[in-house]
């Protein structure tokens, strides 16, 4: 059996994850109380139920009941029930101006208190800790529906219990800092093509920008530390049972330099039989 927890801040896009998870064949239930979890890991085994893959959505919305998630985690490790969880993440300001586009109440907004801003704080707070436990976490502030519905899916099609997967993850500082970075490394210290005209309109995914940053003397020096370093971190990230490790790169403004390392990154893990992938958060971003 299969068993997803998906959990995050409220309007960060679980009902996306969700819809994704149905699509490859999850068995979904939204905002059960966590106390029911061990309940519905006892599906698949009941006498003819053929359900093999099971997500239970657990957030605020179950207000103090939520304080049991990490005893029902703990239940669910005690029992030797398998499982993964799913934390959906967003910036406070991308959160703000998603609930007043669509007027849709915070579930720990208070009576007589018109500001958004202090819910969204004590959802925070009380989500850090499984927000911590979380075995993937998922920025969706510069990410759209569709694109958010494919990597949730791109996640659970196979099952990676046994393997890691590694997201070498591009982002232009300027946009903000990705809350889903488990490593982070800055590029700005490399010459930057954008300062050079024929360079600027092009990206890092193109030969002559990627040719440019990588061939640099400042580069050269800096990738055989950088890949160094993260071989040494995978082994001990897998041994604590991470099953996503993802590796954020970032340069000004995450077209050129960044996206460059990241395909230089995500190629030789690949070439080393670890499974990874680049996504480059900023690169169709407007400068």
């Amino acid at each position: 059996m299969e068993l997803v927890i998906v959990t995050g801040m409220s309007g960060a896009g679980k009902s996306q994850a969700v819809s994704a998870l149905e699509d490859i064949g999850y068995y979904c239930v939204d905002n059960i109380p966590p106390r029911l979890i061990t309940k519905f890991a006892e599906l698949p085994g009941e006498s003819g139920n053929r359900i093999s893959k099971v997500a239970l959505v657990i957030d605020v919305r179950s207000q103090e009941l939520f304080f049991e998630y990490a005893h029902c985690l703990d239940e669910l490790a005690r029992q030797r029930i398998p499982y993964r969880t799913l934390f959906l993440d967003c910036s406070d300001g991308e959160l703000f101006n998603r609930y007043k586009e669509t007027r849709r109440r915070h579930p720990l907004h208070q009576e007589g208190q018109p500001a958004i801003e202090p819910a969204i704080a004590r959802e925070r707070k009380l989500l850090a800790a499984a927000k911590e436990r979380a075995d993937f976490v998922v920025d969706s502030s510069h990410t759209g529906a569709i694109e958010l519905r494919a990597r949730v899916r791109e996640m659970f099609l196979d099952d990676a219990r046994d393997s890691m997967t590694v997201v070498c993850s591009s982002f232009g500082f300027k946009n903000g800092i990705p809350s889903d970075a488990d490593l982070l490394f800055d590029v700005r210290c490399l010459p930057n093509p954008f300062y050079v005209d024929e360079l600027r309109p092009l990206t890092g995914l193109d030969k002559p920008v990627r040719d440019y940053v990588l061939g640099s003397r400042q580069a050269k020096g800096l990738i055989p530390k950088l890949l160094d370093l993260v071989d040494y971190l995978i082994p001990l990230y897998r041994h604590e049972g991470k099953s996503q490790l993802v590796v954020s790169i970032g340069c000004t403004g995450g077209k050129h330099r960044s996206v460059a390392f990241c395909e230089l990154l995500a190629y030789d893990l690949a070439q080393k039989g670890i499974p990874a992938k680049a996504l480059h958060r900023d690169i169709n971003v407007k400068s």
